[in-house]
């Protein structure tokens, strides 16, 4: 209620000072008629002077104002470039300090030429209190997008999740962004909800972890469906076989390797070339990693032996139901976060074929249903 009644003070202000400025110049006016003609004069060119050394001092003031505001300006995108901050966050945040730096040097030069600011700075306050009240949600997805371009929840190329809605990130404007589904539909998303709701980035993390689900009949040998699934699973490089960090080494050094290895093609003659030191120390060293990340190399009263397990992502197959019709075990396997879709309809197939040729068989729901003849 305070503000709202603030809000009509400003016209009688403004009305105020018109009234006061109307009250001088009568005043000059009778001033005027009672001087004379070389006191007119006099104060005629009194007031030349002065106007022209006001002016020359608002020239001055205006182009030193410029220089400075080049030089804030160029520091300050300087500042945004090396920080890598978004180019429309950048565009937005230089117009806005140059627009800004650039009243102040108006103003200030206004003030120096005699001229009443008073009326300016209110007419600015009272415009941007309307337009603030009429863009109020748009500032709020303005400020959004702020926060989105600064903290980096995501980035353009992520897969998100938020608000429904799932698809991969395409662009990241000031006041919305537009991500893609799988089916190719634009969906755009205010940021004012992206900044305060609920994201789930699937993009964020390098790996992540696949479930399948199957069951089994009753009677089956679980150890022969377990056994039958590790056995495929640790034999395809695709899933992390220890920890994340061994993985990822082994990954660097086979791209290494793999590189070294284009560089020792056959030559001309084709006869194969000799190896190269560098080719030969990036397979000792590969070798050496592998040796030294293996699980079995560890022992259990080593403390190291202890902290590698417990960071253990290698395969794993346990029942985790004894169901009405059907015995169910969950498979977990760790891979990149690229990989997932693949793999899982990969091996959705894949544990269909394997089963049964190791005598496992799928349920289907059973009910016996028991007759009593003596009725």
């Amino acid at each position: 209620m305070i503000f709202l009644q603030s809000i009509p003070l400003l016209p009688d202000s403004l009305t105020t000072t018109a009234s006061q400025t109307a009250a001088d110049t009568a005043g000059d006016l009778k001033l005027l008629k009672t001087l004379s003609i070389e006191d007119l004069l006099n104060k005629l060119a009194h007031t030349m002077v002065d106007f022209a050394f006001h002016l020359a001092i608002a020239i001055l003031v205006f182009y030193l104002g410029r220089f400075i505001i080049r030089r804030l300006y160029s520091f300050v995108a300087g500042v945004l470039s090396r920080r890598r901050v978004d180019t429309s966050l950048t565009t937005f945040i230089l117009s806005l300090v140059r627009i800004v730096l650039y009243f102040i040097l108006v103003v200030t030069v206004i003030g120096i030429l005699g001229i009443n600011t008073s009326s300016f700075i209110a007419l600015f306050a009272s415009a941007g209190v309307a337009i603030g009240m009429a863009l109020s949600g748009t500032l709020q997805n303005f400020a959004g997008g702020v926060l989105i371009l600064l903290l980096k929840p995501y980035k353009v190329g992520d897969y998100i999740e938020t608000q429904g809605y799932a698809g991969r990130v395409t662009e990241i404007q000031i006041f919305s962004t537009i991500i893609c589904t799988y089916d190719n539909k634009s969906i755009i998303i205010p940021n004012g909800g992206l900044s305060t709701g609920t994201i789930n980035n699937w993009s964020r993390e390098s790996y992540r972890r696949i479930d399948w689900t199957i069951s089994i009949s009753y009677g089956d040998n679980v150890d022969t469906a377990r056994n039958a699934i590790l056995n495929i699973m640790k034999a395809d490089n695709s899933f992390v076989q220890s920890t994340f960090e061994a993985d990822m080494e082994l990954r660097k050094l086979s791209q290494e390797s793999a590189a070294t290895d284009t560089l020792n093609t056959e030559g001309d003659t084709g006869q194969p070339k000799r190896r190269s030191w560098i080719s030969r120390h990036f397979r000792r060293h590969r070798k050496k990693v592998k040796e030294h990340l293996a699980p079995d190399n560890y022992t259990e009263e080593s403390p190291a032996a202890e902290a590698k397990m417990k960071e253990n992502r290698e395969p794993v197959v346990v029942v985790s139901e004894l169901a009405d019709s059907s015995v169910v075990l969950t498979i977990r396997a760790w891979a990149l976060a690229s990989d997932y879709w693949t793999l899982f309809y990969k091996y959705n197939e894949v544990f269909y074929n394997l089963l049964p040729q190791k005598g496992v068989h799928f349920p289907f729901p059973q009910l016996d249903v028991h007759i009593d003849s003596q009725g």
